[in-house]
């Protein structure tokens, strides 16, 4: 019944694809197919928006549409990570202490419906995206720390308050997390901001939503009248395309189908394997770096089977990280020096730890007690080493990876179980120790604070260094560490308390990087100016479409 479903999904979308962008094979109608030729863009998504609501839009297809449609107070370069105006006029004023933010913004931008972007708005988006509204089921975002409130100063400036220092908030407000929302959208409620209701979530962006097939199809049209991009951005005025249709495209066969016949013009999710196809049709790859945290492996060291440092030392030597990297990826995927991504300036090479050594990881083991069994499976106490790793739906070739680890750690006498499930079972066993271990996961941000948010108790909590059943904290110095690093105001302190952390997680082996994850894009020759911002997300606002 699986493989029904699966392939009525493909023949629908095939269908979807005739009907839109071109007919296939018709690389010209892929990209002129409204009236008059105009340029639309056809881009293809593995999966389908979960909700428009920006602070909690991390999830890569609502950010890839919350992207197109909203702008923020200041813009990052996707290179360099600096900073520069947007809907803000200057950088902020920033007090001593980092817990005053003076902004000074336009008084010329409008939301697509007509409505102004004045400070009382500007003060309305921000106090919701950093305190949430729990009766409307709004989480707060994770990258506003330390929030007060908000204040309109006069009809150009606006003021915002900390109430210890929140030297991350600048960066906070330059991504699509911080998207500026009409008066009118922020007054709706979590479900409102779901599917079905795409069309009435309005912004300040190039592009507005003008089309939804709940599930399968959106249709972004470009404003004719935009005129405020990021004063850096070489690209000034209104979008360069017409507009954008967003189709789902499940099967990666259906989306590599489409780009190599010319039916699609940017496709998202190429998988290692399928790198070298797209490039034989005359594609290109676009690879982009996620930035924030990598691709790794989060021990959860109050478990009992992990709480010996020798157990956790044993299995990070009994995983051959090159290997795995080497097999299953391609040159996209750069091998992990650390936790942190090597392109933030936080970064400090950790890798001596990572060192593969199974002769030494089976040393450790029998150390720890830990003896071989008659099954091959090691015992003590009467216990078997029996560790349930997940499978990480939206981490790429998650299965293949951990079944590698399968196989390694199976050698040195340490079971490994899968759990598997949709991302509502996965979200659910992740946050109990006793159905997942070790925590195949990753986080995007271009800011340090993206290590606060991985691992602290009140944010993602990856390590389970909470526990939410007794509200003990396991490793107090671990949580006061990732306090310092969003709550020290100079930049210099926050560096040095990143990279303090990184040499205490990798010094007591609570995390396994392996890969620098990137977004992999599938892109025509003919379409330019496409790249991801800073996080890998699409931004087609500089796209042109040229034959």
């Amino acid at each position: 019944m699986k493989n029904i479903v699966k392939l009525g999904a493909a023949a629908a979308t095939v269908a979807l694809l005739a009907g839109c962008a071109g007919g296939a094979g018709d690389s010209d109608k892929a990209n002129s197919s409204g009236e008059g030729g105009e340029k639309i863009l056809t881009y293809l998504e593995p999966n389908t928006f979960t909700t428009l609501y920006p602070a909690s839009a991390g999830y890569y297809p609502n950010g890839g549409v919350v992207n197109q449609i909203t702008d923020r107070l200041l813009f990052q370069d996707p290179e360099t990570f600096e900073l520069s105006p947007w809907i803000a006029t200057s950088l902020p004023e920033v007090n001593e202490d980092a817990t005053e933010y003076t902004f000074d913004i336009r008084t010329d931008v409008t939301y697509s419906d007509g409505t102004p972007l004045t400070s009382e708005n500007v003060v309305k988006n921000i106090s919701l995206f950093a305190l949430g509204d729990p009766e409307r089921k709004l989480s707060p975002s994770e990258q506003i720390s330390n929030f007060e409130r908000g204040e309109v100063v006069d009809e150009d400036t606006v003021k915002f308050y900390f109430t210890a220092p929140a030297p991350g908030f600048a960066q906070a407000v330059s991504v699509y997390n911080a998207g500026l929302l009409s008066d009118a959208t922020l007054d709706k409620t979590s479900e409102e901001f779901g599917p079905g209701n795409a069309t009435t979530i309005i912004g300040s962006g190039p592009f507005v939503i003008s089309d939804e097939k709940v599930g399968s199809e959106l249709t972004l049209t470009a404003r004719e009248d935009y005129d405020w991009a990021p004063p850096a951005n070489k690209h000034q005025g209104r979008a360069q395309i017409d507009g954008i249709k967003y189709i789902l495209a499940a099967e990666e066969s259906v989306r590599i189908g489409a780009l190599t016949s010319g039916q699609a013009d940017v496709v998202r999710e190429i998988s290692a394997p399928k790198e070298k196809e797209v490039k034989a049709s005359g594609a290109e790859i676009k690879s982009y770096s996620t930035g924030g945290m990598t691709n790794q492996l989060d021990f959860r060291f109050l478990h009992p089977l992990l709480s010996d440092i020798k157990v956790r030392q044993a299995i990070f030597a009994g995983i051959d990280r090159e290997g795995i990297v080497k097999s299953l990826f391609t040159e996209s995927y750069p091998l992990a020096t650390s936790p942190v991504d090597s392109r933030s300036k936080a970064h400090v090479d950790v890798s001596k730890a990572y060192k593969y050594d199974p002769k030494q990881a089976e040393k450790l083991l029998d150390e720890a007690g830990w003896k071989l069994g008659s099954d091959g499976i090691r015992e003590k106490d009467g216990a078997k080493l029996e560790i349930t790793f997940n499978e990480a739906l939206p981490q790429p070739r998650s299965k293949e990876v951990i079944t590698k680890v399968q196989e390694q750690l199976g050698k040195i006498g340490i079971k490994v179980n899968i759990f598997a499930g949709d991302f509502a079972a996965q979200d659910e066993a992740s946050k109990d120790i006793n159905q997942v271990q070790i925590r195949h996961t990753m986080v995007g941000r271009a800011d340090y604070d993206v290590i606060k948010s991985l691992y602290y108790s009140k944010n993602r909590n990856q390590l389970l260094n909470y526990n939410a059943a007794t509200g003990e904290i396991g490793d107090p110095h671990l949580e006061s560490l990732l306090e310092k690093i969003s709550s020290s105001a100079a930049e210099e302190d926050r560096i040095a308390a990143a990279q303090e952390v990184q040499h205490y997680l990798t010094d007591n082996y609570y995390v396994l990087p392996l890969f620098e994850e990137p977004q992999v894009y599938g892109v025509q020759p003919y379409v330019k100016g496409f790249r991801g911002e800073a996080v890998a997300r699409p931004w087609f606002y500089n796209v042109s479409i040229e034959k």
